[in-house]
């Protein structure tokens, strides 16, 4: 009996310690799974933001497919199980996602995170004035378009590094160093911004889409848009006549188009005119190849950069 109490003993003791390395074995791998923050985001750059402040520690994805027109963007509901199950979700805020509030209302009782790119920054005024009876997208009274400009973009960069430290504090070391980087890299886009400007001979651009407002606070060129802040707000022909002779007075030579949108008024405006096109990148999206090219924020707002310049020529 003794014997037979000893083996049970010692296969209790076996299976006890065969038990625990299992379970630190899946303790090991669940851990693993969780070092990485699985985050989501409307716009481009908040993604690439996001990347590149998280560095190893985020996976990050845009939910807007490729070219997608963000302005009339409404998540399916493919999108929003993987928002559920997300760590967080990254949006711009100031009226930019119709969506947003009732995706916050539908997913209150997930653990996912909300984070406004825009919080705590001071947004510039609506001055659309444009509104197709049939169609509006309103953005409210404030203009959404904040990570055109790389100042501003520092303050969504250091809105995106809390967030994230608040979700991983063990990496908070990692998040600073990596958003300080990005934050110099954003600074120094903002001087080349600079230079161009202040070296043009002139400082009107003719746009087909109100978003550059931005630009015109901080550098002081002038847009004139034949749209308003949505693509789809169209000028009355009292509105598209005042357009077009302001533009011929300023001797304007290029219509900036946007690089998934060409509404026909702007067509319009280009024959009306003899102006060249020109495509600047607005960044709510990435084109298919952009993505094959691996462009990002940098390598697209430097491309916007020599647009800017041959424009104001």
């Amino acid at each position: 009996m003794k014997a037979k109490s000893l083996v049970l003993s010692l296969l209790l003791v076996v299976s006890a310690f065969l038990y625990g390395c299992n379970a630190n074995k899946n303790d090991g791998q669940t851990k693993k799974a969780n070092d990485v923050l699985t985050v989501y985001t409307t716009i481009y750059p908040l993604k690439d933001f996001a990347e590149k402040i998280g560095g190893s520690y985020v996976k990050a994805e845009s939910i807007y497919p490729p070219g997608v027109e963000a302005h009339t963007f409404e998540p399916t509901t493919q999108t929003m199980k993987k928002l559920a199950d997300a760590d967080a979700f990254i949006y711009v805020g100031a009226g930019m996602e119709e969506f947003i509030n009732k995706t916050m209302q539908t997913l209150q009782n997930e653990h996912v995170t909300f984070i406004e790119g825009t919080k705590g920054i001071p947004l510039l005024d609506s001055t659309s004035e444009h509104e197709t009876s049939e169609e509006h997208h309103d953005h409210g009274d404030k203009d959404p378009h904040v990570w055109l400009d790389p100042i501003l973009s520092i303050q969504i960069a250091e809105n995106i590094k809390n967030a994230l430290i608040e979700l991983k504090p063990e990496a908070k070391d990692t998040f600073e160093k990596n958003f300080a980087s990005l934050k110099q890299q954003l600074q120094q886009l903002d001087q080349q911004f600079q230079a161009v400007v202040n070296t043009a001979p002139k400082k009107e651009i003719l746009v087909s889409h109100a978003a550059y407002g931005y630009w015109e606070k901080r550098y002081g060129i002038h847009e004139i848009s034949i749209a308003g802040l949505s693509p789809s707000n169209e000028p009355s022909q009292k509105e598209l006549a005042q357009i077009i002779d302001t533009a011929k007075k300023h001797h304007i030579r290029y219509v900036i188009f946007e690089q998934n949108v060409t509404p026909k008024v702007a067509d319009i405006v280009k024959n009306e005119i003899g102006a060249e096109p020109l495509r600047l990148h607005n960044l709510e999206t990435l084109t298919e190849d952009d993505i094959q090219k691996k462009k990002d924020y940098f390598s697209i707002m430097k491309e916007n950069i020599t647009v800017l310049k041959k424009a104001l020529q």
